[in-house]
């Protein structure tokens, strides 16, 4: 078995990357929370604990769990090149200003490993930065307007914490995701600089869909051509990945995403989920993840609105065959090969759906045919899944919950078996 690459979405999970909450989040506030993309502030402690117990539970099961930090700082360890590559993009005349670029990024270049990837995702103040600010204000505008030595240099990443959406395997490739949110972008060239020159990683040979050859080096810069995040993509399995086609996730990314594979020959089949805007279903795995080969749950109100178009290699390069579905479940069914998918909605009446919806009920991370990890609080939707014969391990999620991500948004799955 190859070391790296997820071939489906319920397949035995061998290897997967997480984020435990840290700095970033600590560094969450009421007056920064909205810009931050969180809907309210955390008790870091509360969700280390929480997230321990749902790591915890992923390792009895046999998976090796990497953490991010754990990785960037090894990667910044064994690589100056990644070390240059990403002061130099994060440090950089538009965002630290022209007279303070070179002195900035001296500071982050002396740093040692461990501390420079804990700023590269805590965040960097004015007053961690050891500049005298008085000196530098007579030569750089970004100096004299500073009031607070508080002020970020680097803002902080806390959703980070969502490893699934920064980066993403499809198959035997990953995309390093161009992300919509400024306050999410440089989440994806920690992740690149770690894909491409971490020990586990820089031998490894797996193709890069994004940035692939045709873009070149990862760049910041870029990112407002268009975006894809990774809770908007389900490798399926059976040659088929479904991508949602939402706020964060445009098609213009869908179809170069879809060149990469077909040109690859990876995938047969791209099925764009085109779906309304809305931050109670920012992703596709936000209303609709798999519980076992044939078995998923989903929040309907959401996904009977979705329109389902097929993607397939057309007669030459860059061109599609293009077809627009009947539904969503049914082009996902006759991908898979199967006559029918069983379907558990998301549990209680009207009112209790939409609740257990906003509580991640439908957000279930998959560590082996037919058993799922999903928040203690949704009860009403883990009775139903037991119905239906799926087993359930509950985790606790009263702060981690917060953050509106469940278990599939807090994984990347690194190494998945095939169905």
């Amino acid at each position: 078995m190859p070391p790296f690459g997820v071939y489906s979405e319920v397949g035995k999970l061998r290897k997967v990357i997480v984020h435990r909450p840290e700095l970033s989040l600590q560094r969450l506030t009421p007056s920064n929370h909205d810009e931050l993309l969180f809907d309210d502030v955390l008790w870091v402690e509360r969700a280390q604990w929480e997230h321990d117990q749902f790591t915890g539970v992923i390792r009895e099961r046999g998976t090796e769990v990497f953490y991010v930090q754990d990785l960037l700082t090894e990667t910044l360890q064994a690589s100056p090149a990644a070390r240059q590559m990403i002061v130099e993009q994060v440090a950089a005349e538009y965002t630290v200003g022209w007279a303070l670029v070179d002195e900035i990024r001296r500071f982050l270049l002396d740093l040692e490993p461990a501390a420079l990837a804990r700023h590269l995702i805590g965040g960097l103040t004015a007053g961690e930065a050891g500049l005298d600010w008085d000196a530098y204000a007579r030569i750089s505008l970004h100096a004299a307007a500073l009031d607070d030595k508080n002020s970020f240099l680097l803002p902080p990443l806390p959703n980070t914490l969502f490893t699934r959406d920064s980066s993403c395997w499809i198959f035997d490739g990953v995309s390093a995701n161009p992300m919509y949110w400024k306050a999410r972008q440089r989440e994806s060239l920690n992740m690149y600089a770690i894909y491409k020159y971490h020990p586990m990683f820089k031998d490894a040979a797996f193709p890069f869909w994004y940035p692939n050859k045709t873009d070149g080096e990862f760049n910041l810069q870029n990112f407002s051509r268009s975006s894809l995040e990774g809770g908007d993509v389900l490798p399926i399995g059976n040659g088929t990945v479904l991508i949602g086609m939402s706020e964060r996730t445009q098609g213009s990314m869908i179809e170069q995403v879809a060149d990469s594979l077909f040109t690859a020959g990876s995938a047969e089949r791209v099925i764009a989920c085109v779906m309304t805007r809305d931050r109670a279903h920012m992703h596709l795995d936000t209303v609709f993840t798999f519980l076992d080969r044939d078995k998923v749950t989903l929040f309907p109100k959401v996904i009977g609105q979705i329109t389902a178009i097929s993607l397939r290699p057309g007669k030459k390069p860059g061109d599609f065959h293009v077809t627009r579905e009947k539904d969503f479940l049914s082009a996902a069914a006759d991908a898979l090969g199967v006559k029918k998918l069983t379907v558990v909605e998301t549990g209680g009446d009207q009112y209790q759906a939409e609740r257990e919806q906003w509580d991640d009920a439908n957000n279930t991370v998959a560590l082996e045919p037919g058993v799922v990890i999903i928040y203690e609080r949704n009860t009403y939707t883990i009775a139903k899944m037991r119905l239906a014969g799926v087993e359930v391990i509950p985790i606790p999620g009263f702060e981690l919950g917060r953050g509106r991500g469940g278990g599939h948004c807090m994984t990347c799955p690194i190494q998945r078996d095939a169905i």
